[in-house]
């Protein structure tokens, strides 16, 4: 009855209160692709316990064994968090972040709450607004914050006091409070301010005075458990504390503890390696040690009223180790334990993602936009992801059989053979993967690929051209590029271009016009071609004079109408024929300048892009560093879409690159927090109409025809569709090159799909009856005739 109550308390709640965020579910169009394998925070319900990984939430049910995921699609911030806490009694979850976001999630209906007044308080620095604890007393949450402890009161979805408890009202961390005796104590960790407490039913709590300091030196934990009071010094050591305050050096850990927390009257205190289980009066029940199978670092832990033990793993960096995410086990036979976590790839700091007929590839970690190398993520593995479940192959797999696999980065899949991809890396060369097995490695002993130093390999972008050779890039060297094709490798000299290779930090991507000539990126000489068909020459277009923005460019791609559109690291220009790059002497290239409220200016101006993407519709994709994605058409001068981290399941803004399902239009967006997918529909064309369907058919009442729209897909590229009644009376009628998608027309046709929204010319949806959509190729003239009943 208490739950009843509690909930309608909170929705009338929320009709009131102003200062809080209503976050978006965006399920019906993204999906996310986040690993859950390093664990931040745990907490328990009655049969549910919650585990947080690095910036998003899954919950698992003892009973039922159901996994469900909460992330940024669900409408989570996508930020890092720091902390969880579970609410039997209110049905909810509460989480905390880094820097000060405290967002609520109801578990009966899905809402998620961003509440924002730490995280935009403008009196508190921002390196400090780290949530570290919840602790529920009653219907207040008391919140330990690198700050202090702030109150809110979660019957009426509002903040109360902030108390600064350090000497003469300063700000210092608080990382865990309690309740004994009467009183609240908080374990400080900074500058010596110790544990400090006041009494709990004071109504001046605001008033640092009303804080005694009773133990000095800086603390990480505090709990309370059967009234005995406990508390973990930063050195290891654990003490009791007395009502009178006075207190007793225990022992001291090996090991600092990450955790420690009550449940069931019982201790848990979680070391990188162990997890203690003691009674209330710290008699040891149980250490559960970590096994070999489960090489890794325990971060918290929870337990139930069965003894059953869920422990959070994190990530060994340095080692190229994942989490294995929670492990289950139980104290009497804690040498078993039990893998849990939702399907997800290794980590989600996402270098590069690459997709082909269905197989998508990503790698992790790796180097700055800069090639300055970044520490731990040097080993990060591999993750494949097919037939809608992930494979992956942490670091230490690929190590059994590459030397030093470190900074894997850009990746290529065989076009005619999907199951066999090709990975680049930082040192060992270019890994060569077919089925998910490592196969050969190429580098300086059996290719052309060189060390520009001892025996760094730097294999950057590479791509296979419609013959199945692949072309790859080889970083700080005289030949930077090659050619595998047959087993034989030719590299090309660049000297010509690049004097002075070893200051070239590296290359983007590889693409090629119709005609079979190469163009690729450079990260100091421009965009450069190589006119393969003619006499084998190499050119580049680097210089202001020629409207290059920057002569580093960052991102290429050749769209169906033979047009280069190149990113730089300072804008976006465009080589409007792909021909006359070998053939013009004062080639220059353009920008796009489009109309802002009337104003002319240019598209993505100074803006760092990072990747181009051509859809089916020859529409295109675009990453700018800080600026999201744009969704643009054709010919850039309509933003059908902009997603940012504020309108879309984006968990940042930095959107590092960018992958196409040719075959059904997902688009995947790969950010260093995590990756999630959009269904933009727009899938590539076909050869023929052999193949062309409508769906859904028939189609029924139920089904919101003029907004989900009947789809007629796998049509080829220049096509005139038709649709009839019965009678033959035309009801739509539209053309690849005129009815694109997203301008209004009731048939649109967007790629290999055509959308109709169900009315007829007058705008009128149509009668229940037998539809006729008839195809025609405006190239071969091979027509086609599809069937399709409407039910209203």
């Amino acid at each position: 009855m208490k739950k009843i109550q509690n909930k309608l308390f909170l929705t009338l709640a929320l009709l009131l209160v102003f200062n809080i965020v209503l976050s978006q579910d965006y399920s019906s169009n993204w999906k996310g692709h986040f690993s859950f394998l390093n664990i931040q925070s745990v907490s328990r319900g009655e049969t549910k316990i919650f585990a947080a990984s690095d910036n998003a939430v899954f919950s698992y049910d003892i009973l039922t064994k159901e996994i469900k995921e909460i992330t940024t699609v669900n409408g989570l911030a996508g930020e890092l968090i720091s902390t969880i806490y579970y609410s039997e009694t209110y049905e909810l979850l509460l989480i905390g972040y880094v820097n000060g976001l405290l967002e609520i999630v109801f578990e009966d209906d899905d809402e998620i709450l961003s509440i924002v007044d730490i995280k935009n308080k403008p009196s508190i620095p921002p390196n400090i607004k780290r949530i570290n604890h919840f602790n529920l007393i009653g219907d207040l949450v008391y919140i330990s914050t690198d700050y202090g402890i702030s109150v809110y009161d979660i019957r009426n979805l509002e903040f109360g006091d902030t108390f600064f408890i350090g000497d003469d009202g300063a700000q210092v961390k608080v990382k865990q409070t309690t309740v004994y005796n009467g009183y609240i104590y908080a374990a400080c960790d900074f500058n010596n301010t110790g544990i400090r407490k006041a009494l709990l039913s004071s109504s001046n709590l605001i008033n640092y005075q009303e804080w005694d300091k009773i133990l000095n030196g800086n603390f990480k934990f505090i709990q309370n458990v059967s009234n005995k009071l406990y508390t973990i010094r930063s050195n290891g050591v654990l003490y009791d504390i007395n009502t009178d305050d006075t207190s007793s050096n225990l022992f001291t850990y090996s090991v600092l503890p990450t955790e420690m927390v009550t449940i069931n009257n019982k201790l848990l205190v979680t070391t990188r390696n162990n997890v203690f289980v003691y009674d209330d009066a710290l008699n040891e029940l149980s250490v559960i040690n970590q096994v070999s199978d489960f090489s890794t670092i325990f971060s918290c832990a929870t337990i139930f009223e069965n003894d059953q033990v869920y422990i959070g793993t994190k990530n060994i960096n340095n080692q190229g180790k994942p989490g294995f995410g929670i492990l289950e086990t139980s104290l009497s036979d804690s040498s078993n334990f039990n893998e849990i976590h939702p399907d997800g790839p290794l980590m989600n700091r996402v270098f590069s993602v690459e997709i082909k007929n269905n197989y998508l590839w990503c790698t992790f970690g790796g180097y700055s936009v800069f090639y300055e190398w970044v520490g731990d993520f040097a080993y990060s593995g591999l993750s494949h992801f097919v037939n809608e479940q992930w494979v992956n192959k942490p670091y230490d797999s690929i190590a059994a059989v590459v030397d030093n696999p470190r900074f894997l980065s850009h990746m290529s899949i065989n076009p005619f053979n999907p199951s066999q991809v090709y990975v680049g890396s930082y040192y060992s060369g270019l890994i060569n993967v077919q089925n998910g097995e490592i196969i050969d490695i190429y580098n300086k002993d059996n290719s052309t690929i060189m060390p520009f130093v001892n025996d760094f390999h730097l294999t950057l972008a590479s791509r296979f051209d419609s013959q199945g050779a692949l072309w790859v890039t080889n970083g700080r060297v005289n030949n930077p590029l090659n050619r595998f094709k047959d087993g034989q490798w030719t590299s090309y000299d660049l000297t010509g271009i690049i004097s002075a290779p070893l200051n070239n930090l590296g290359f983007a991507d590889i693409v090629f016009d119709g005609s079979g000539n190469v163009f690729f990126g450079s990260y100091g000489a421009g965009i450069i071609g190589l006119n393969i068909i003619g006499n084998g020459t190499f050119k580049n277009i680097a210089d202001e004079s020629q409207n290059m923005p920057s002569t580093y460019v960052s991102a290429l791609a050749i769209d169906k109408n033979s047009q280069v559109w190149i990113g730089t690291n300072k804008g976006l220009r465009v080589l409007y024929n792909a021909a006359s790059f070998f053939t013009e002497s004062n080639l220059e290239v353009q920008s796009i300048i489009i109309l802002d409220e009337g104003v002319p200016k240019e598209l993505l101006y100074q803006q760092f892009i990072s990747d181009i993407e051509v859809d089916g519709a020859n529409n295109k994709w675009i990453s700018a560093i800080g600026s999201g994605v744009f969704y643009l058409s054709a010919d850039g001068q309509k933003t059908i879409h902009h997603f940012t981290k504020d309108n879309s399941p984006l968990p940042n803004n930095d959107v590092v690159d960018i992958a196409i399902n040719e075959i059904n239009g997902d688009v995947y967006f790969a950010t260093r927090e995590g990756m999630v997918s959009f269904g933009s529909g727009s899938s590539e064309t076909k050869q023929s109409l052999a193949n062309a369907y409508v769906y859904p058919n028939p189609v029924r009442p139920s089904f919101n025809i003029t907004e989900e729209k009947v789809k007629i897909k796998d049509i080829s590229e220049n096509v005139n569709i038709k649709i009839t009644d019965i009678e033959g009376n035309l009801v739509a009628e539209g053309q690849s090159r005129t009815n694109n998608r997203y301008k209004g027309y009731n048939l649109e046709i967007d790629g290999g799909v055509a959308y109709w929204n169900g009315t007829n010319l007058s705008n009128n949806v149509v009668r229940t009856g037998v539809y006729l959509i008839m195809l025609s190729d405006l190239d071969t003239f091979e027509t086609k005739v599809l069937k399709v009943m409407i039910v209203r």
